[in-house]
């Protein structure tokens, strides 16, 4: 038997899709024509891949019919937009760049070639890229300590994000 499955999505502004410029009416199903990840479905994230997808707006989705959970994302046959997470807005993002500074910063501190990790993070913060902010604190981190330490940062800034937003499950 089918269920149904609460997950998040990140869309840019006016709740309109980054990669194919769909624009999602809230509340409505929307059926894909299949589901084969990264070509065609609802795409959709859990709390723990929250970090690899921000955008301008988040939305709690509701995915139906055939699902298939991939390693850092949700894709869906269909979905519909729930109720936008209003806690996601510019402030929390720029709070967000500065958690991902500041664990850069504890993490390499003054190392030579890791003190470009930390620059290259103040410097994405600063200019409001606080997605690619995330993903360089992620790679000082694996530069410092190993492949596991990407993924182990990853899920700071997920457990961060949750915390934050309320968001759970």
């Amino acid at each position: 038997m089918a269920r149904n499955v609460i997950a998040y999505k990140f869309l840019t502004t006016g709740a309109v899709a980054p990669f194919t410029g769909f624009h999602w009416p809230v509340g409505e199903w929307v059926a894909a024509a299949g589901v084969d990840p990264c070509r065609q479905g609802i795409h959709a994230c859990r709390i723990r891949d929250l970090p690899l997808w921000i955008q301008a707006e988040l939305w709690e989705i509701e995915l139906g019919g055939e699902i298939h959970e991939q390693a850092r994302k949700v894709v869906a046959e269909r979905g519909r937009l729930v109720q936008r997470v209003t806690g996601w807005n510019d402030g929390l993002a720029a709070e967000f760049g500065r958690f991902c500074a500041a664990r850069t910063r504890e993490r390499v501190g003054f190392l030579p070639v890791g003190s470009g990790y930390v620059g290259d993070v103040d410097r994405f913060v600063a200019t409001g890229r606080i997605p690619i902010a995330g993903f360089a604190a992620a790679r000082a981190a694996e530069w410092r300590d190993g492949p596991g330490a990407y993924d182990e940062e990853r899920q700071a800034q997920a457990g961060w994000l949750a915390e934050r937003l309320g968001l759970s499950g």
